[in-house]
């Protein structure tokens, strides 16, 4: 099974990861997206997309009117919100155009801090 990572890591973090890894050529166990904040998390991954997500999880490459015909919506929102998750890096497009989710499972990380 491919999952993803989605996290919250501050930019110091997220290079000293890709540091560790370039050094010593050790790839993470999965794929990981991170965002700077929480509250940019929350900004990139709506409700309406995530439910894009769990729609596209291992479906392979579609086209936005079947990613719309799949979830219920309209073609223009989801057109909307899918260029939002490219733009972000969570989706991506295949030699023909389709989106495309790469991975199975996706597993959600951060940690709420006292103020």
């Amino acid at each position: 099974m491919k999952t993803v990572v989605l996290d919250v890591r501050s930019p110091s973090e997220a290079r000293a990861d890709f540091v560790r890894v370039w050094k010593t050529g050790k790839r993470e166990k999965a794929a990981r997206i991170t965002f700077a904040t929480p509250e940019l998390l929350w900004k990139v991954l709506t409700a309406k997309r995530w439910q894009l997500l769990k729609t596209m999880c291992g479906a392979g490459p579609l086209s936005i009117r079947e990613v719309a015909r799949r979830v219920g919506r309209d073609v223009k929102a989801v057109h909307t919100d899918v260029t939002a998750l490219l733009n972000a890096g969570v989706l991506d497009r295949d030699e023909y155009g389709r989106v495309l989710f790469p991975f199975d499972a996706v597993k959600v990380e951060f940690l709420l801090h006292a103020a």
